[in-house]
């Protein structure tokens, strides 16, 4: 019959720059599409070189390196009979474009250059690339020598264009395009496209899944068709997280559904679908039908290959499927925890050190690390070779094999209580029992004697001693002699995460880890280099709010009991003196409660 097409979404862990693990990752990719019977094959955007190269965009280094990759995969015996549709940067007459390389059998059939660029938050491609502003127009791009080697070409469509293969025709977004207003989807689809390729370096925010799917759905709701959305995943050596969910849908509903959160570094999403029933859907559509007949067409490429095969009647057909949303708490879970597993293993570190205050902040931070163990044992005991592989060289034992979080914690995971004379015990033994339910190789210590050292040369130099108010001092005394204790902790975790594997006969050094929540850092309540300065904070795009009901879902799904006297303890940053034994500041000084900044920050 020749209506049944078989495609691949894939969702891969891109390093920026390791252009030969990025090469190893699409060939993989590539290899498990064709075995489930893909005959076209989609990857993330820029996942040859990686999404995050930044100012590396700008050396003709990376531009020649893609291409050596992209000749590579030319060569492949991997990617013959499939179109293979990957994601590049290339310079066309001068300027630098964000590109889809789309090619079958050692032939380029399109360079599509990206329409339109992110460049609001934490994207900047305006930076680096220039949008392509002719609509539905092509140019000839002069193909480097080292890729006319392998395809015999000279030059090649480069521009807004579809490709018209002998059953359908596709068409191409990239990431941002589809959340703009004018998406080419729209006018694509009028044009008689069936099947639209979104290849995206879209990065996690609480949330933020519900609104993507919902995109992609609506993308073929009203107009019908076969959408296929492709994703970065991993934190690419930057501070995001882009947490793949790869997805195909089809007339507004959703028939394949990729994880949001894993550790495989390859994740492909294959579905077949009928395209009769793209047909038929929008032959219901009147409306649709009217404007399509107006439509301004597009160029179309034609391609000698067909997505289906003439022998189809009993392929079987993918049904829709109801798309599983995690909730903010298993997000906050599973997202962090994932995206510190990819900055460890990176680093080249042995693991992590937190200081621990036993206050919720800390302890939100310490519950993502204890998920992400629970991470790296799930996936061992699944049977990825990969992260076994990272997991020996960061313990620095071959024969070790994670499987139990709370041993692997110990190995990889150090919390420090440190204490002064102003620390109540309560807080000392809630961090003291975390610890131990969690199974960090946790240290108690005190800094009184650093603070009364650095306060000690404040005195000898200027011939003044600062006092709290408690004891007669002005706001300014007081706020410096608070400050002083949140600076030292910060300058010993740097000095502990450096040298207690030292100390313990290890190899390595540790990543100092803040626990900063975004509240404190919109409301500017936080001291300059305390413990919130650190090398990475995993908990910095979290509300006060969801980190509360993270506590929650932890108590309840992890079984620690300790986090619930955490959770009852009133929050307080024990910086000042004790009054008969008891904690007298609380953060209550910030002038607004957590739950009105969270409804702002929303």
């Amino acid at each position: 019959m020749g209506r049944a097409v078989t495609v691949a979404a894939c969702a891969l862990n891109q390093w920026a720059l390791d252009f030969e693990g990025n090469l190893k990752r699409i060939v993989r990719s590539i290899g498990i599409a064709k075995n489930n019977g893909a005959r076209y094959r989609l990857g993330p955007e820029l996942e040859i070189c990686g999404y995050g190269c930044l100012d590396h965009y700008y050396e003709s280094d990376t531009l020649l390196h893609s291409f050596q990759v992209l000749a590579k995969l030319l060569e492949s015996p991997a990617t013959q009979d499939i179109i293979c549709d990957v994601g590049m940067p290339v310079l066309h007459r001068n300027v630098r474009y964000n590109c889809r390389v789309i090619f079958l059998n050692k032939k380029i059939l399109l360079i599509r250059p990206k329409i339109s660029l992110a460049n609001t938050g934490n994207y900047r491609e305006l930076r680096w690339f220039t949008p392509w502003t002719k609509a539905r127009h092509v140019e000839e791009y002069f193909l480097p020598r080292i890729i006319q080697e392998v395809t015999g070409q000279e030059t090649v469509p480069f521009g807004d264009a579809v490709l018209a293969t002998k059953d359908t025709c596709l068409g191409a977004e990239i990431c941002e395009e589809l959340w703009a207003p004018n998406s080419p989807h729209i006018e694509m689809g009028l044009d008689g496209v069936e099947i639209f390729a979104n290849s995206s370096g879209s990065h996690h925010v609480l949330r933020k899944a519900h609104t993507r799917v919902d995109l992609v759905n609506s993308a073929t709701a009203k107009n019908g068709g076969i959408y296929i959305l492709a994703n970065q995943k991993g934190c690419d050596g930057d501070r995001l997280y882009y947490d793949g969910c790869a997805m195909i849908s089809m007339n507004g509903e959703t028939v394949a559904q990729g994880s949001q959160f894993s550790l495989n570094d390859v994740e492909v999403l294959v579905a077949t679908l009928d395209l009769e029933d793209v047909r038929s859907y929008r032959a219901e559509i009147s409306s649709r039908n009217l404007a399509a007949s107006k439509v301004n067409p597009y160029p179309r490429v034609k391609v000698n290959f067909a997505l289906s095969s003439s022998d189809d009647i009993a392929v079987p057909i993918c049904m829709p499927v109801q798309w599983r949303h995690h909730s903010p708490e298993e997000e906050i879970s599973l997202g962090p925890a994932c995206w510190l597993w990819d900055y460890l293993r990176r680093s080249k570190q042995a693991g992590f050190l937190l200081p621990l205050s036993g206050g919720i902040d800390s302890s939100a931070t310490a519950c993502i690390v204890y998920s992400m163990c629970h991470q790296v044992c799930l996936a061992v005991k699944n049977g990825n070779a990969d992260v076994l592989a990272d997991v020996c060289r960061i313990v620095n034992d071959e024969t070790y094999v994670p499987e139990d979080p709370r041993e692997f914690c110990k190995r990889i995971f150090t919390t420090c209580y440190m204490a002064s004379e102003n620390s109540s015990q309560d807080t000392c033994n809630r961090a003291k029992l975390l610890a131990e339910q969690i199974g960090s190789y946790h240290i108690n210590l005190n800094i009184d004697a650093a603070v009364k050292a650095v306060v000690g040369i404040f005195s000898m130099v200027m011939g003044r001693t600062p006092l709290f108010s408690v004891f007669g001092g002005s706001k300014r005394e007081n706020l410096a002699l608070q400050n002083v204790q949140a600076r030292i902790r910060m300058v010993l975790a740097y000095l502990f995460a450096q040298l207690t594997l030292w100390t313990r006969g290890m190899p390595g050094g540790l990543l100092v880890l803040g626990s900063a929540n975004v509240d404190e850092s919109l409301r500017g309540y936080l001291t300059k280099y305390d413990c919130s300065s650190a090398d990475i904070n995993p908990i910095g795009g979290i509300s006060k709010t969801d980190l509360k009901n993270f506590i929650q879902y932890c108590i309840e799904n992890f079984h620690l009991t300790a986090l619930r006297s955490i959770m009852s303890a009133p929050p307080t940053a024990e910086l000042e003196p004790l009054v008969d034994g008891q904690v007298a500041q609380t953060d209550e000084v910030m002038g607004s409660d957590f739950k009105m900044l969270w409804w702002i920050w929303e």
